[in-house]
């Protein structure tokens, strides 16, 4: 680990689609794997939208219809950035030049430790 962190700029920048230069291939594998990524990256596409979906509050009458237009909007897109969450993360570490593979190397560590405790309680059979 190189401990290169990206100032508030390439941060910024970086939230929104940028790439980082190659010194900084440590922490955007961190970022995009590590403890927190899915919070992270949830948090990347839902608070960004929010002042542009209170506009709706703006519009005359009840409370309740900006309300639901927010949420008319708000639902579809939390469903849809979870559901491409995986994808998400594998794009952004091929455009920085990394494995898509460590993607979800998380996810096959844990599962071959179940296999393996698995196996050593059930046997081959």
């Amino acid at each position: 680990m190189t401990g290169h962190r990206p100032n508030p700029i390439q941060r910024v920048r970086y939230i929104f689609g940028a790439t980082l230069p190659p010194s900084m291939s440590d922490w955007v594998l961190r970022d995009l794997t590590g403890p927190g990524a899915g919070r992270r990256y949830m948090l990347r596409f839902m608070v960004p939208i929010l002042p542009v979906l209170c506009l709706f509050l703006l519009v005359p009458g009840p409370l309740w219809i900006g309300l639901a237009m927010m949420a008319l909007l708000y639902v579809p897109l939390i469903y849809f950035t979870i559901a491409l969450m995986y994808v998400y993360r594998r794009h952004r570490l091929i455009a920085h030049g990394l494995d898509p593979e460590l993607a979800d190397a998380g996810e096959r560590e844990r599962a071959a430790a179940e296999r393996a405790a698995y196996e050593s309680r059930h046997g081959r059979g």
